[in-house]
This record gives C-alpha cells, structure tokens and sequence, in this order.
C-alpha cells in the first residue's frame, strides 16, 4: 500500500510563489506521479507530471510558471509554483501510480492514478 501526504500549501498575493511537497512510502513503487488540482465546481485536472526516468509534462496553464521535480532519494515529489494567480487557487492533490505503463498523452487522467493524498489548499488573492 503506497500513501502519499501533501504539504506546503497555503494563502498568497498575485505573483507570488509556494512550493508544494508530496511524501510518498510504501510498496509497490510508483513509476508515475503526478500533482491534480480542483478548484470549487470544476473537475480535477491535470498539472504536472513525472515518470520514474525524469520525464515530465506540465499543463500548458502552468508552462513557465510551474515545475514538477522529484527527489528520488528521499522519495518525495515536488511542485514549485511560481508567478501564482488567482486562477491557480484551488485544492491541489498528490497522486501516484504502480502500473507498468501509462502512455504520455493520459498522464493527466485522475482514474490511471490509484494512490492519492488528501489534498493542499492553494489560495491565491488578487
């Protein structure tokens, strides 16, 4: 069982900059992570990924902005979040993912993802 805990999240200006932090432990190893958001009313999507080997995708809302990292030592995902606007506030999840293969075009659907955390708020005021 692989549990994943979110932290860094909290409140900040327009143009300001959080970093978010996603421990992950347990077994089987996740060779896909992800970081989702959801703000009220709208579904979860996609903000940026990573497979095992260091490749990653960002959401074309986030390119320039934001940047996924993982430190694989220490098994922790990152999210550095910069510029931040108020679109950006949401409630922003860590997910991970034990299958073999998932194809780059799907890394942002929510149900390839079977491990997630309970969720960072994320506010941004203008």
């Amino acid at each position: 069982q692989v549990q994943v805990v979110e932290s860094g999240g909290g409140s900040v200006q327009f143009g300001g900059s959080l970093r978010l932090s996603c421990a992950a432990s347990g077994y089987p190893y996740s060779r896909y992570m992800a970081w989702f958001r959801q703000a009220p009313g709208k579904e979860r999507e996609g903000v940026a990924a990573i497979d095992s080997t260091g490749v990653t995708r960002h959401a074309d809302s986030v390119k320039g902005r934001f940047l996924i990292s993982k430190d694989n030592a220490k098994n922790t995902l990152y999210l550095q979040m910069n510029s931040l606007k108020p679109d950006d506030t949401a409630m922003y999840y860590c997910a991970a993912a034990s299958v073999d293969w998932i194809p780059f075009s799907a890394w942002f659907i929510p149900h390839k993802y079977n491990y997630w955390g309970q969720g960072t708020q994320v506010t941004v005021s203008s």
